[in-house]
């Protein structure tokens, strides 16, 4: 159990560079980055939850993809000054779009599917 927790920390390390590289070079398309965001998302909660199911863990992953994107639509001034800084505007975002939606469900899914591989 202590070896999946480090491949899956290992794993989370490498999302979470990928999507800062997504972010930093022009030629790589926004989409990809929310794609390795909810990635991430799953990869976290499986480091967290190893006895659950994987389909647990990808339905726990979508919740809380889709809790971040709603709560965009949520502007007080407290959250706008979160969402500010940088690790605010990483983590929370900055304005709800309906794609984001859609790139969490196939970067969810996608993660799901490797996961199953291994």
């Amino acid at each position: 159990m202590k070896n999946q927790r480090v491949n899956y920390l290992i794993l989370i390390l490498t999302i979470i560079l990928l999507g800062l590289f997504s972010r930093t070079f022009s030629f790589i398309p926004l989409r990809i980055g929310d794609v390795l965001y909810a990635a991430m998302i799953y990869f976290m909660i499986r480091f967290l939850l190893l006895k659950t199911s994987k389909l647990k863990i990808a339905w726990i992953a979508i919740a809380i993809c889709f809790a971040i994107e709603f709560s965009q639509l949520y502007q007080s001034g407290w959250i706008i000054a979160v969402r500010k800084t940088v690790p605010g505007h990483y983590i929370l975002g900055q304005g709800f779009l309906f794609s984001d939606l859609i790139a969490s469900i196939f970067g969810v899914l996608t993660a799901f599917i490797l996961d199953r591989t291994r």
